[in-house]
């Protein structure tokens, strides 16, 4: 008898158990994840728990982003997902305002009480920013009162149905089990992005730099995410929607120190950053977070002449004019490799880099230029176009134009390159065959490689206070 009371007792208690065994799976707890895309783009999932009665529930999700993608929502139980299921779902944003309260409250009777105390009791026949109109019906008089800073005060009887104070996703969600639910809704928004910055400084010959990267994430999206695990991807995700970007607005900014960093891996073809450590995005907010610190990596400057202004548009071109117009400026690259071998090879998103150099003589460091780079994969070179150099001087002339045929013609160049500086350099001549797909060099007075399809380079190294003249003649047929 006393196994079968005991027996019994065991039965109940689990009968009690089991429903708050349901609201609690084992390793969930509530939470926010936050997956930030650098397009305009995010991602949120959030764990919340929520009294689920048997049959149908509504339930009211408050706190979400104003630029939420209503059409994105997704809400699952992880108590009981089999046994739960959405009938209806809605996103809610007729939030409350002047104007919304008297547009509810059109043909309903409302008071308006102005500075100097008047009290108007009436009919509200209409609202704008300038004037309310409100009719008298005993008096079957109507009354304007002009806005601005006259009206102090504007009284309704009650609170009309449907406004809120804050964006509210609905479910209309029918449970098979009255339990403490531990839910899991994701959605994506807009409002929120990020880039990375980073800053390079060189040293004293521009052969080594060490480069620091930031994160800025930039939150404009109408919710704040405490406490969330972040991760970042970069890449260029498509989408089918036309990206649509936040206006820029003051925010608050917050930077954040070493340690507990982002871990990197790849990730379907992007690339993930996950924070190790949760961190808050407030809304309104610009946040910093450090993504890499790189010593001792090796780096070469290279200068660059461009002297032709054009390019080969697809077509043949018998202008002699054409190509005439000179660039003098030589472009000032500093290119390193994003390998191992040279302290990095490290995935680096897309971004702008700032370069800087230490004035030995105050140790201070001095903005010497700065570029975007496009996504970068490990193993990859990284050019850096910082200016223009002031010391070296390019000139490009032709000498001569002439047809041949009808089918042929030839043109020939000369282009000087000037050296003011106090050392050497080694200059890459950049020029583009612009005129037809079929050329030939036949004369040049010094060494080319081939670097595209249309566009040969001349290595030249130019003396301290010394000039270099190349020549060259180029044949086209068709």
């Amino acid at each position: 008898m006393r196994k079968k009371a005991i027996l019994l007792a065991l039965m109940l208690m689990l009968a009690v158990v089991t429903p708050a065994a349901l609201a609690q799976p084992e390793g969930e707890k509530e939470g926010v994840a936050l997956t930030v895309y650098n397009s305009n783009l995010a991602v949120v999932k959030e764990k919340r728990f929520i009294e689920l009665k048997k049959g149908v529930n509504t339930v009211r999700f408050t706190d979400v982003a104003k630029s939420i993608d209503a059409t994105s929502v997704h809400f699952k139980s992880l108590t009981d997902p089999d046994g739960t299921g959405v009938l209806e779902q809605n996103y809610e944003f007729d939030l409350v305002s002047s104007t919304k309260l008297l547009e509810k409250y059109i043909d309903k009777k409302i008071k308006v009480i102005t500075k100097d105390g008047t009290i108007y009791e009436g009919t509200l026949m209409s609202a704008d920013s300038a004037q309310i109109v409100l009719k008298d019906r005993g008096k079957n008089t109507l009354s304007l009162i002009q806005r601005a800073d006259n009206v102090k005060d504007i009284q309704f009887p009650e609170l009309p149905e449907g406004l809120l104070t804050k964006p509210t996703l609905m479910w209309m969600v029918t449970a098979e089990k009255e339990a403490k639910h531990l839910t899991k809704v994701t959605y994506m928004t807009g409002g929120i992005s990020w880039k990375a910055d980073y800053t390079v400084v060189t040293n004293k010959d521009d052969t080594m730099l060490d480069i620091s990267g930031w994160v800025t994430i930039s939150n404009y999206c109408g919710a704040t995410f405490k406490d969330a695990k972040i991760k970042l991807v970069a890449g260029d995700v498509h989408r089918v929607q036309p990206r649509q970007y936040a206006p820029r607005r003051k925010g608050g900014y917050e930077g954040a120190g070493r340690g507990s960093g982002f871990q990197e891996k790849a990730f379907a073809d992007y690339h993930m950053y996950t924070l190790q450590r949760p961190a808050t995005v407030k809304d309104r907010q610009v946040k910093q977070i450090e993504l890499l610190n790189k010593n001792e990596v090796k780096v070469k400057k290279i200068y660059k002449y461009r002297g032709a202004q054009v390019a080969y548009y697809g077509y043949r071109n018998m202008d002699a004019g054409f190509g005439r117009n000179a660039n003098k400026k030589i472009n000032v690259y500093l290119e390193f490799e994003n390998t191992r071998k040279n302290n990095m090879g490290i995935p680096l998103p897309k971004g702008k880099i700032r370069v800087y150099k230490r004035d030995e003589e105050d140790k201070s460091l001095e903005f010497i230029g700065e570029d975007n780079i496009d996504h970068t994969p490990k193993d990859e070179k990284v050019k850096i176009l910082i200016g223009n150099a002031f010391d070296i001087v390019g000139e490009r002339k032709q000498t001569n134009f002439r047809r041949l045929t009808s089918t042929s013609m030839e043109e020939t160049f000369e282009i000087k390159i000037r050296n003011h500086k106090k050392e050497a350099v080694d200059v890459e001549v950049e020029e583009v065959l612009y005129r037809w797909v079929n050329w030939e060099i036949r004369d040049k007075n010094t060494d080319y490689v081939k670097d595209a399809a249309q566009k040969i380079i001349f290595p030249v190294k130019v003396e301290p206070d010394g000039e270099v003249v190349i020549k060259y003649t180029v044949y086209y047929r068709w």
